[in-house]
C-alpha cells in the first residue's frame, strides 16, 4: 500500500511500513494500556467479527460515544468501517433530546460508550428508538454487555468474510456521519467518505514538523468525536507517532507530566487558560523576578515569523527564552514541543504572538466539519507559511472562493457529500461543486485567509449599521480581565456586552488594590472592579468604527458552559441561549 486511501487503512498502513510497539496508550481501569500496531490490527479483527457475528452488514450506522479519548475507540472506529458499516460518533455533553433524535435520525443498530452515566443516559431513551438493538460500553457498568463480549476468537472462515468486506469498502463510500452540534437548530448530519477524511489527513500532514516514526509522542485530549481530532489521529498513525490519551481535560498537567508530547492539538480557550495561568504566577513573584518575567512577556508578544523583527529582536528573545519560557516549558512538561495545533475558534495574536514567542509554535487553522476539515493552516516548517492574525494559507487540492458579500466558498476532495436525509440543506449551501461556509472572510495578498464574521450572527443596529459581533468579542479578549464575552445590540441603539471576568486576575487585582472583596458576586458589583474592565474595553473600543464600539457591559457571576446550553461542545457561543438566559440583564443595559 502506497497511499492510505479508506480510513481503517492508515493502521495497515503502518504495519505493513513501520510496525511500532507502541502505536496508542491510554489508561484502562487506573492502569495505562498501550496497543503495538500488530495488537491493535488483531483487535480490530476481533471486532469486526464480533459485529459480524451480531448481524452488522455493510451500511449500517453504528454510534460510538466516549467521555474521553481512547484506544476502544479507535479499535471500534476500524471495526466498524472495514465492514463498510458507517461510524456515527456522538458528543458525550448532548442532551437526552439530542440523543434521542440523532439515534433515530441515524436509526443506529447498536452503540458503544464509554461509562456508567453515558450508558445509563442512552439506557434512558433507548425505548424510543425502535432500531437501537444493544448498548455496549467500555468501562464495566453493572448488567451492561461490554465491548470486549463481541472479541471474537480467531475464526478463519470468519476472517474471510470480514477481509471480503473490507476488500468491497470504496474511497468514495459514506465512512462516518457526524451530527453538528450547532449554535441553533436541530443537529445536521455531514456524510463524509473515505476519501473525504483520507485525502484531508494526507494533504494537511505537509504542514506539521516531521515527525520520526516511532519516537515521537503526542497527546489527544480534545473530541474524537470532532472531526478535526480525528484526522489528528489518522494523521498520527500515518506518520508513526505514539498516541498517548488524556484522561480528561481536569486531569491535562498530569497527563502532559505522562506523556511528554511533541504535539496536540488545542482550542484557544484552553491556551487562553494556560496563558492566563503563566502571567499569573510570573506577575505574582514580583521584585526582579516579576521585573525580568514582565520583560521577557513584552518580549513574546512582540513575536514576528520568519525573523522579521531583526538580529536585535533574536538575541533579546534568545535570552528571555533561557531566562523565564525554559522554565515556563519545563513546568508544563512541554520541553520537546514542536507543534500546537490550534482550531475550532478563533485565536487571538497576543495568544498566538506569547506561546511562538515563548518557544511553543502554536499554528492555526480553518475549517468546517462539512470540509473534513481543514482548508487553510498556518506552519513553521518553512519560510512565508505562518502570519499573525490569519488561519494560514490553503492546503494542497482546496480551493478558495468568495460570493458577492464576502462568503468563503471551499472546493476540494474535502468537501462533504451533503447532509443525511435533507437534500434541501444540503442545496443551500453545496452549489455547483462549491460549499458555502456561512463564514466571511478575505484572502491577502500573500494568499493568507482571515476570517472576520460568521455570515449568519452579523446584526443590525436600529441605526441601520451592521456589526460583526465576533470581531469585536476576539478583540476584548486580549484585556486579562476578561475571560468570556459575547456581544449584543441586534435592533438597539448601539452594541453593550455581557463579560465574564477572569475572577482570579480580579481577586488579585482587588488584593493589590487593597479592595475587602471574596465572593465572586461581591467582586463584580464593586464599581472599582467594574470601572477598570471598562477602562480596557474603552482603549480595545479604538480600533473600531462609532457604531461598532461597545458603549455598555454588564459583568456576570456564572461562566458560559456547555452544561448551561450556552455553549457548543467546541466552546463557541449558542446566542439564541444565552439572550434568553440573560435577557433582563440585556434590557437593563438599554434601559
Amino acid at each position: 500500500m502506497n497511499t492510505p486511501k479508506r480510513l481503517f487503512d492508515f493502521a495497515y498502513y503502518q504495519l505493513e511500513h513501520f510496525p511500532l510497539e507502541k502505536m496508542m496508550t491510554s489508561k484502562v481501569e487506573e492502569v495505562h494500556k498501550t496497543y503495538s500496531t500488530k495488537e491493535y490490527i488483531d483487535a480490530v479483527n476481533s471486532c469486526s467479527r464480533g459485529l459480524l457475528k451480531l448481524g452488522v452488514k455493510p451500511g449500517d450506522n453504528i454510534g460510538l460515544i466516549s467521555h474521553n479519548n481512547r484506544c476502544e475507540w479507535n479499535i471500534m472506529d476500524a471495526a466498524i468501517l472495514q465492514l463498510g458499516a458507517i461510524n456515527v460518533p456522538i458528543y458525550p455533553t448532548m442532551t437526552e433530546s439530542d440523543y434521542e433524535y440523532i439515534l433515530n435520525h441515524a436509526e443506529l443498530s447498536y452503540c458503544f460508550v464509554s461509562n456508567a452515566d453515558l450508558f445509563h443516559k442512552v439506557s434512558r431513551i433507548k425505548d424510543n428508538v425502535p432500531s437501537l438493538i444493544s448498548i455496549y460500553t467500555f468501562e464495566p457498568v453493572a448488567d451492561a454487555p461490554r465491548w470486549t463480549d463481541i472479541h471474537e476468537a480467531p475464526d478463519e472462515t470468519l476472517q474471510q468474510a470480514v477481509d471480503k468486506l473490507k476488500d468491497g469498502v470504496k474511497e468514495d463510500d459514506l465512512a462516518t456521519i457526524i451530527y453538528t452540534s450547532g449554535t441553533t437548530g436541530l443537529p445536521k448530519g455531514v456524510m463524509l467518505s473515505h476519501k473525504n477524511v483520507s485525502s484531508n489527513t494526507i494533504a494537511s500532514t505537509f504542514r506539521l514538523p516531521a515527525m520520526e516514526k516511532g519516537t515521537t509522542r503526542v497527546l489527544s485530549f480534545l473530541p474524537v468525536c470532532h472531526i478535526y481530532e480525528r484526522v489528528i489521529h489518522y494523521m498520527y498513525m500515518y506518520n508513526g507517532a505514539h498516541i498517548f490519551f488524556a484522561e480528561s481535560l481536569e486531569t491535562i498537567k498530569e497527563d502532559l507530566a505522562f506523556s511528554k508530547p511533541h504535539m496536540f492539538t488545542a482550542v484557544p480557550r484552553l491556551l487562553e487558560k494556560f496563558y492566563d495561568g503563566i502571567v499569573a504566577k510570573g506577575t505574582a513573584a514580583g521584585g526582579v523576578k516579576g521585573m525580568i518575567f514582565n520583560w521577557a512577556l513584552s518580549v513574546a508578544l512582540a513575536w514576528e515569523p520568519d525573523k522579521k523583527n531583526g538580529s536585535f529582536y533574536e538575541w533579546k528573545l534568545a535570552l528571555a527564552r533561557k531566562l523565564v519560557f525554559s522554565k515556563v516549558k519545563e513546568a508544563l512538561s512541554l520541553t520537546d514541543i514542536m507543534a500546537v495545533a490550534s482550531g475550532s475558534a478563533a485565536l487571538q495574536s497576543r495568544l498566538a504572538r506569547f506561546f511562538n514567542g515563548a518557544g511553543i509554535p502554536v499554528l492555526e487553522g480553518y475549517g468546517l466539519t462539512e470540509t473534513s476539515p481543514v482548508c487553510t493552516v498556518n506552519a513553521d516548517n518553512s519560510p512565508g507559511l505562518l502570519k499573525i492574525g490569519t488561519v494560514g494559507k490553503a492546503i494542497r487540492d482546496v480551493e478558495i472562493a468568495f460570493a458577492a458579500d464576502g462568503e468563503i466558498k471551499i472546493k476540494g476532495p474535502n468537501v462533504m457529500l451533503g447532509y443525511y436525509k435533507d437534500p434541501e440543506k444540503t442545496a443551500e449551501v453545496l452549489k455547483e461543486d462549491w460549499f458555502y461556509t456561512g463564514d466571511i472572510g478575505e484572502l491577502d495578498s500573500e494568499g493568507f485567509l482571515k476570517i472576520t464574521d460568521r455570515k449568519k450572527e452579523l446584526f443590525k443596529t436600529s441605526g441601520g449599521k451592521y456589526v460583526a459581533p465576533q470581531l469585536l468579542e476576539n478583540a476584548m479578549k486580549a484585556s486579562r480581565f476578561i475571560d468570556q464575552i459575547m456581544v449584543v445590540g441586534e435592533n438597539k441603539k448601539f452594541p453593550a456586552a455581557l463579560i465574564v471576568p477572569n475572577i482570579e486576575v480580579l481577586r488579585e487585582w482587588c488584593r493589590r488594590h487593597k479592595i475587602e472583596v471574596n465572593l465572586t458576586k461581591d467582586i463584580i458589583a464593586n464599581k472599582q472592579v467594574q470601572e477598570r474592565v471598562w477602562r480596557d474595553v474603552e482603549k480595545l473600543n479604538s480600533e473600531f468604527a462609532q457604531w461598532e464600539k461597545i458603549k455598555k457591559i454588564t459583568l456576570l457571576e456564572k461562566e458560559f458552559s456547555i452544561e448551561g446550553g450556552e455553549l457548543t461542545p467546541t466552546m463557541k457561543l449558542k446566542r439564541k441561549p444565552i439572550l434568553h438566559n440573560y435577557s433582563s440583564l440585556i434590557e437593563e443595559l438599554y434601559a
